[in-house]
């Protein structure tokens, strides 16, 4: 019998503990992926901060350091440029990217820093109880924002592409999705396209991935997926914001 689908060699078997319909599993697969069609498996290395991407380095079959909350950026930072043919990436979500770690990230950016971020923006603290995030939308509900993000007082949420776009030290900036299928094939070109800018050695990239958080948002995975599409996408559209390459740029 001839094999077409099988776990990729950089995820480990152990069983999936994410929240129903939550899309980590997914990401981790686009990732585990690049990573095997680049025979990069020996020579990788991943930093996860605090949050749900706390639990990568169970799932991702590579080396995996754990950074404290919000500074995988610095972290990684140190592990490339003691080891510059190793491949460098963070694993980190919007709680953790986009607040306590806004400082290592901008400036990890700004230096050129030579790593790759996956960024899963699901718009809200996922494993501390679904408080509000840099990246909660206007209006949305939150155990933080009853009633609803105000921007009046807790301000617009943060394009975290849009931002990074403008930094000279920037070689890929791009936001995708993985509601679809034909939105997880796109996932899966950037991330590669990201990683192998980075072997490259042109610069920090950054993969922004839309992904659902069915229990802090209290829907079913396809209410979920629906939600995604009709409120997170329009604030949040999906391109490419920076290529030093000379892709399109959204920004």
């Amino acid at each position: 019998m001839t094999t077409v689908f099988e776990r990729p060699k950089s995820l480990t078997a152990t069983p999936n503990t994410y929240c129903p319909g939550c899309t980590h599993g997914i990401i981790h697969r686009l990732v585990a992926q690049a990573i095997d069609g680049l025979d990069m498996q020996a020579k990788t290395v991943g930093v996860a901060p605090v949050g749900c991407a706390v639990f990568a380095y169970n799932f991702f079959n590579c080396d995996m350091v754990q950074a404290p909350h919000g500074r995988a950026p610095a972290v990684a930072t140190g592990i490339k440029r003691v080891t510059p043919d190793n491949l460098v990436f963070t694993y980190q979500g919007d709680g953790d990217l986009a607040a306590i770690g806004t400082a290592e990230t901008i400036h990890a950016a700004a230096r050129g820093e030579n790593i790759t971020v996956i960024f899963v923006n699901n718009a809200i603290y996922g494993m501390t109880g679904g408080q509000m995030a840099p990246t909660t939308l206007a209006n949305q509900v939150t155990q933080t924002s009853p009633f609803g993000r105000d921007i009046k007082s807790a301000g617009s949420p943060i394009r975290i592409c849009e931002m990074l776009s403008t930094l000279d030290g920037v070689a890929y900036a791009e936001r995708v999705s993985v509601d679809s299928v034909p939105n997880i094939r796109k996932a899966a070109k950037a991330i590669c396209k990201a990683f192998e800018i980075q072997k490259a050695g042109k610069g920090f990239t950054i993969i922004e991935l839309l992904s659902t958080c069915p229990t802090n948002w209290g829907l079913s995975p396809v209410e979920s997926l629906d939600w995604l599409r009709e409120n997170m996408m329009p604030y949040y559209p999906l391109g490419v914001f920076k290529d030093i390459d000379g892709g399109k740029d959204n920004g």
